[in-house]
């Protein structure tokens, strides 16, 4: 049996592949929400991605720091089936999810799952 990755560590990982030069901290906090909605675990995770250095927060913005993108060619894989989107709640037939270090994240559609890379 799979064990649920950390929603800290996951978070962590997330916040470090952004591809946006900055974010605003609610845009930061969407992305983060598709792991968790706690409040004390968004913290968590803006905390120590920040004590590791894949952060800078400047007030409301946040900047990415390092540039290590997700590769869509090897880091990000689609399933069929029948899913729903982790960001948006909308019933999707090809779920996309992130390999991360810390384990698997998705399912997204197609759409969101640019927003929560950068890649739109």
């Amino acid at each position: 049996m799979e064990r649920e990755a950390d929603p800290v560590e996951l978070g962590v990982q997330l916040l470090a592949r952004l591809e946006h030069a900055e974010l605003s901290l609610p845009a930061v906090i969407d992305r983060i929400e598709t792991i968790s909605t706690h409040h004390e675990t968004t913290r968590a995770i803006l905390e120590e991605a920040e004590r590791r250095g894949h952060i800078t927060r400047d007030g409301d913005t946040v900047r990415p720091v390092g540039g290590r993108f997700l590769s869509f060619e090897s880091e990000v894989i689609s399933r069929e089936g029948e899913f729903e989107c982790r960001r948006c709640g909308t019933s999707i037939s090809t779920g996309y999810f992130m390999k991360l270090e810390a384990g698997e994240h998705g399912p997204f559609g197609s759409s969101c799952i640019r927003k929560v890379t950068g890649r739109e």
